[in-house]
């Protein structure tokens, strides 16, 4: 076990990501890493870290902040629950903890959006608690090590694997393991193509004479991958309603996607007089539909979503609306959290050569053909 740590660290050494966020032991600063890390790349993450952190430089700002405000600095992360949770979690830390980080585990996990692997990274860099993680990279790489031939994800298969995550940690410098074992699945033990099958003769996996799926050959059924989610082709409409220089502007409530974010009034497509129908009840306005602007195909989860971008003429107020509503200027639009089709769809209209770029673009590269109206 002592040789397996060494050459565990010996090669976190050379070979260790330049992060951001890496050689901080902030535990506000690990534990925001950490958050924007959930279900997201690093190289996503690493265009958002810093400019959060020069925002909400400790915790007490972020729990003094406006939500509104703190989704802004988020928008384009996806996933925008984790910035609500964690604004939660400020105003918890502030609360009961006296603006203190919490230093136990069971505090760290109570705070929301707070898992058990978030709360062990959390801990192990910051305080270097010796508690184990078990994220993508790491179940992958133990997955491997073990020659776990059952789904990683099942009750008792994962219970063992966080049993061995916890079995080979050092008694120090946990924080640093952990680190080195998430880069080691990141950069050679790789999902499809991990480099110990590499042709090339020289093997840049310090720990595979303890691997067992190395041994028996089985690196491409290792781990058993999972069942891919059904993916649902939904067509909406999004429509830009202008009304004496300012703009029609919709907000998500709690418990919808996207809650907390505003948008430009948007629902599903279908018959115009229906699409009139659900956007009145939405807006509590009198909308109807003048001309397609661009359509826009994106995908969010497991929805392939194509978006109609529509501009619309305002008839007055017609009932009280279902979701909030604002006229806005231009200025404080560009101010306010959108989620990421919608701030595409405010940027192109305000520089309208770049619709045309953007239909170029989906015909040379993907086939699609969209009409532009100008």
């Amino acid at each position: 076990m002592q040789t397996f740590r060494r050459r565990v660290f010996a090669w976190f050494s050379r070979n260790s990501r330049e992060l951001s966020w890496r050689g901080t032991r902030n535990p506000y600063e690990v534990w925001v890493s950490e958050i924007m890390l959930q279900q997201t790349t690093t190289t996503a993450v690493e265009g958002y870290y810093l400019r959060f952190l020069k925002r909400f430089p400790d915790v007490q700002t972020l729990a003094e902040a406006d939500l509104a405000e703190v989704y802004r600095y988020w928008e384009g992360l996806g996933y925008y629950r984790r910035a609500a949770q964690l604004h939660k979690a400020a105003g918890v830390i502030v609360e009961k903890h006296g603006g203190v980080f919490p230093q136990t585990f069971k505090d760290v996990l109570a705070l929301p959006g707070v898992g058990r692997y978030t709360a062990g990274a959390i801990l192990s860099i910051a305080f270097d608690r010796r508690l184990p993680i078990l994220e993508a990279n790491t179940l992958r790489l133990h997955s491997r090590l073990l020659g776990v031939k059952t789904d990683p994800l099942e009750t008792e298969t994962n219970r063992r694997l966080w049993g061995f995550a916890e079995e080979i940690l050092p008694k120090k410098n946990v924080g640093r393991f952990n680190q080195a074992l998430m880069d080691l699945g990141s950069r050679v033990c790789l999902p499809k193509q991990p480099l110990c099958l590499s042709e090339s003769g020289k093997n840049p996996c310090p720990i595979i004479e303890w691997c067992q799926c190395a041994r028996l050959g089985l690196q491409r059924e290792i781990p058993v991958p999972k069942a891919k989610p059904d993916i649902e082709s939904v067509t909406e409409i999004a429509v830009l309603v202008r009304k004496r220089g300012k703009i029609l502007m919709m907000q998500y409530p709690d418990g919808v996607r996207w809650a907390g974010l505003w948008d430009f009034p948007r629902c599903q497509d279908g018959a115009s007089d229906s699409v009139t129908k659900t956007l009145g009840e939405l807006t509590g306005r009198r909308i109807t539909l003048v001309r397609q602007i661009s359509v826009h195909k994106h995908t969010v989860t497991r929805f392939k979503i194509t978006l109609r971008f529509v501009e619309g003429e305002d008839g007055g107020s017609l009932q009280k609306p279902r979701y909030a509503v604002r006229w806005v200027t231009p200025g404080e639009l560009d101010d306010l959290p959108l989620n990421s089709a919608g701030r595409k769809l405010w940027q192109m209209t305000n520089d309208p050569m770049s619709i045309l770029d953007y239909g170029f673009i989906c015909l040379s590269i993907s086939g699609v053909t969209q009409t532009v109206n100008d």
